[in-house]
């Protein structure tokens, strides 16, 4: 099984973090079963260089190949719908583990246009991989929701439409599943800024993933934290 991540700043990571990435990595290889995690990205986001450069993952033992993503700092639906067909055809993946949506509602579309750049981000994957399986998170409202009710409003928003695009875009050949919202995910206790995940939040957006695979495709096991 070939495993694509696809995300904004919560998924690449910043220079000193572990990222969901990795607490994904150790679960599927508790799992010992054959995997490979491709994509065309390895670094982290430096906050001193404003750039995605740094390999300062906080386990250096994080092994090169399974660094792999397909994330960035500030990109979001829009910014992946014209990059997914060509790292699909590349890279080969069988499922891809997407988080996205925060940095569109936050700078750039609101929740439908958004939504419609999720469902054509979906097409240009399966344009460039038929059987291709996804997986998308809810979006996870940051601190901003707590001083704007607008924004939690269209995060609200939002994810209803995600739900929708993946019950009218899910076909037998090609699944498209919503992961459920974290269980107890707590900005204040499982980020370290209001939107980045510390270590019990990545452990949790790892679970995510790993309980909506075992319990709608039965791949793998539930989610335990190493």
């Amino acid at each position: 099984m070939r495993y694509l991540f696809v995300g904004d700043s919560m998924t690449v990571g910043a220079a000193g973090d572990y990222t969901w990435r990795y607490r994904m990595w150790q679960h599927l290889r508790g799992l010992g079963e054959p995997f490979s995690v491709v994509g065309p990205r390895v670094t982290l986001y430096d906050r001193a260089a404003d750039a995605a450069v740094s390999s300062d993952y906080a386990d250096p033992g994080f092994p090169p190949h399974a660094r792999r993503h397909l994330a960035g700092w500030g990109e979001g639906w829009r910014h992946m719908v014209p990059l997914i067909g060509d790292a699909v055809r590349e890279h080969r993946p069988d499922v891809l583990l997407v988080s996205l949506g925060l940095i569109d509602l936050g700078f750039y579309t609101d929740a439908e246009e958004t939504a419609a750049n999720a469902a054509r981000f979906v097409a240009e994957a399966r344009a460039a991989r038929p059987g291709l399986r996804m997986v998308l998170l809810p979006v996870i409202p940051n601190s901003r929701a707590d001083l704007d009710p607008y924004f939690a409003d269209q995060c609200a928003e939002l994810n209803t439409l995600l739900a929708k695009v993946v019950a009218d875009l899910d076909s037998p050949g090609s699944s498209l599943l919503m992961a459920s919202y974290p269980p107890g995910y707590d900005i204040l206790l499982d980020t370290y800024d209001g939107t980045h995940p510390n270590v019990s939040g990545e452990h949790k957006l790892a679970a995510a993933f790993a309980d909506a695979m075992h319990q709608a495709w039965g791949i793998g096991t539930p989610y335990e934290a190493a």
